[in-house]
C-alpha cells in the first residue's frame, strides 16, 4: 500500500499536532517541576505559597475573599486556580511581613499587583476602573 495524496497529508498534519501538544505540556510539566524543587532554605516556591496561605488563612474576611475573586476573574478558568493560589501567597507575604491584624483591600492590591507579570497589569488596572478604586497610589508598583 503507497501513502499519497490526502491521507499522507493527514498523518503528517497529525503528527505535527501531536509532537506540538506534547511539546507544550512538557513546558507546562516542567515549569511546575521547577516550582517544587527545594531551594536554599530547603523549601520550595509553592511550599512557601502554601505556609504563607494557611498562616494568614484567618486574616482574610469574606469581602477580601470576593474582592480577589473578583480580581483572578479575567483569568482563563482552566489557570484560575493557580493564579489564586500565587497571588493569595504573596498577599500572605505582604501581610506577615507588616505584621497586619488582617487582609485589607490595600494588601490584596499591592500583592497582586506583585505576583503577577506586567503583562496582567492591564486587567487590573481595568478592574480597578471598574470598581471605582485609583491606582495612583500604586503606581511605583506597576
Amino acid at each position: 500500500m503507497q501513502l499519497d495524496g490526502w491521507f499522507m497529508l493527514f498523518i503528517v498534519f497529525w503528527t505535527i499536532v501531536m509532537v506540538g501538544l506534547m511539546a507544550i505540556g512538557g513546558f507546562f510539566m516542567f515549569r511546575k517541576f521547577l516550582k517544587k524543587l527545594p531551594k536554599q532554605d530547603g523549601r520550595s516556591d509553592m511550599d512557601w505559597e502554601e505556609y504563607y496561605v494557611t498562616e494568614t488563612s484567618h486574616l482574610w474576611s469574606e469581602d477580601q475573599k470576593e474582592f480577589l475573586e473578583d480580581l483572578v476573574s479575567p483569568v482563563p478558568e482552566l489557570f484560575r486556580d493557580v493564579a489564586r493560589q500565587k497571588i493569595a501567597g504573596k498577599i500572605g507575604e505582604l501581610a506577615l511581613k507588616e505584621k497586619v491584624s488582617k487582609i485589607t483591600q490595600d494588601i490584596v492590591i499591592r500583592g497582586y499587583i506583585l505576583a503577577t507579570p506586567k503583562r496582567d497589569h492591564k486587567f487590573l488596572r481595568q478592574k480597578l476602573a471598574d470598581s471605582n478604586i485609583s491606582t495612583e497610589p500604586y503606581e511605583h508598583l506597576f
